[in-house]
């Protein structure tokens, strides 16, 4: 009898109403600034440079991120749309409450940070550094995360649905209950600590037992 499949429920973002009445531009980023209950669309935030900025209650449609670097940042009850945040520097960002959806994020630093209730569906990951990582509550739906690097996170409640993880890197970092079945994991570089009590299917586990030095005829 196979393993039941784990579920978990994450916190939507909570936004005011009529909030696609209240458009916004963001531009000129200072340090600890504070952007609340906004609606950002169909524009470039670029080459902005700041620490400890604060988005709360923000929807963000068809925006795309250039040579953007926001330190630290705190992001609350936030949704991002068709954007594209390719190599921006979040470092160390605290993100609560929030979507990421249909979204380019190849090479994104998310270093350092905490992410809880966070659901990302249908984006493109590939390369994206999560490198000393907190995650609790998040969910990856048909998402790309080829050669990501989540070394030495801590992951508790994760879920990854037919998602792209090969090649990438997990050392450090405990699988425990983590389901992989539906995700395709071919060359992921995991220690043989990190792996035990993983969710794998069948075709999975031969790969790993190779992992563990067993020998199959």
């Amino acid at each position: 009898m196979g393993v039941k499949k784990k579920d978990i429920k994450v916190m939507k973002p909570k936004f005011i109403k009529g909030i696609e009445d209240r458009c916004a531009e963001i531009s000129k980023i200072k340090d600890e600034d504070s952007f609340e209950y906004v609606y950002v669309s169909d524009c470039k935030i670029q080459n902005e440079v700041a620490d400890k900025v604060s988005l709360k209650g923000v929807i963000f449609k068809n925006v795309d991120f250039i040579d953007t670097r926001l330190n630290l940042l705190d992001i609350t009850d936030v949704r991002f749309e068709n954007c594209d945040l390719s190599n921006i520097n979040f470092d160390g960002a605290i993100i609560h409450r929030t979507e990421f959806i249909n979204c380019r994020l190849t090479g994104l630093n998310l270093n350092n940070g905490t992410l809880q209730n966070v659901y990302m569906k249908q984006c493109n990951g590939e390369f994206a550094f999560m490198r000393f990582i907190q995650m609790k509550k998040v969910i990856f739906e048909d998402t790309i995360l080829r050669n990501a690097d989540f070394q030495n996170s801590n992951f508790s409640n994760i879920i990854f649905r037919k998602c792209d993880l090969r090649l990438s890197q997990m050392s450090g970092t405990s699988l425990s209950k983590i389901d992989l079945s539906d995700s395709n994991i071919e060359g992921l570089g995991i220690r043989q600590e990190d792996i035990k009590g993983a969710i794998v299917s069948p075709m999975q586990a031969l790969d790993f037992a190779k992992l563990l030095g067993i020998v199959i005829k």
